[in-house]
């Protein structure tokens, strides 16, 4: 939480991982019709999520959440191993 919203940051490996993570991530939040506070610099996605009617975070921010963790899973580079 940060700011009374959900808040996470996800990195990709490069801007079109990041672009694609968007334009997926796209196509669900307009079928829930609950459409999230984003935005991108190069390989990072910046997400907040309340919902503004309900004054708050709701059922339907952690469901977009766990949505937005699936496909970013899908598209975000394993972890470096030392």
């Amino acid at each position: 939480m940060l700011g009374g919203k959900l808040h996470r940051e996800y990195r990709f490996p490069d801007f079109i991982h990041a672009f694609g993570f968007m334009a997926t991530a796209a196509i669900a939040v307009e079928a829930m019709g609950h459409h999230p506070e984003w935005s991108n610099v190069w390989n990072r996605v910046t997400v907040d999520l309340t919902t503004h009617d309900a004054g708050g975070v709701t059922a339907k921010d952690f469901k977009l959440a766990e949505t937005l963790e699936s496909l970013a899973s899908k598209l975000q580079s394993p972890p470096e191993r030392g």
